[in-house]
């Protein structure tokens, strides 16, 4: 029933306030590429969108049920999207590329979260019709 998203919202806000957002910026390793000479550099912001996108993975595999508790799953995901968006729009620190991934993410959460379970539960009356 918790919604996973918040974890890396929880992460960034952490980091943002205090790191500062240019921590996410930084190189945390690079890796030797044939192509370029100075390698991939990897940077918090990469990793965070990473976990988010893995936490996003597990979210989609929760959200196929119908139960009770599937529902107050999809409102809490959808009080974090509101959190998020809020904090896009009125929090200078939580204004980059990285947080707008992750917001959108959390739209997309909410967004297929509703459409899997509405799309099961159709499902779940056809079958349970008894074929009237």
């Amino acid at each position: 029933m918790f919604p996973k998203m918040i974890v890396p919202i929880i992460i960034y806000a952490l980091v943002a306030f205090i790191a500062g957002t240019g921590a996410m910026s930084s190189v945390l390793f690079t890796i030797p590429m044939m192509s370029t000479p100075d390698g991939w550099g990897l940077t918090t912001g990469d990793l965070l969108l990473v976990f988010g996108l893995i936490v996003l993975f597990i979210e989609f595999m929760q959200s196929s049920g119908t139960g009770s508790t599937t529902i107050v799953n999809h409102a809490l995901s959808m009080i974090v999207f509101v959190i998020a968006l809020a904090l896009f729009l009125l929090v200078g620190r939580f204004a980059t590329s990285t947080f707008f991934i992750l917001m959108v993410m959390t739209l997309i959460d909410v967004m297929a979260g509703f459409v899997v379970t509405i799309v099961a539960s159709r499902r779940d009356l056809a079958v349970g019709d008894g074929g009237a």
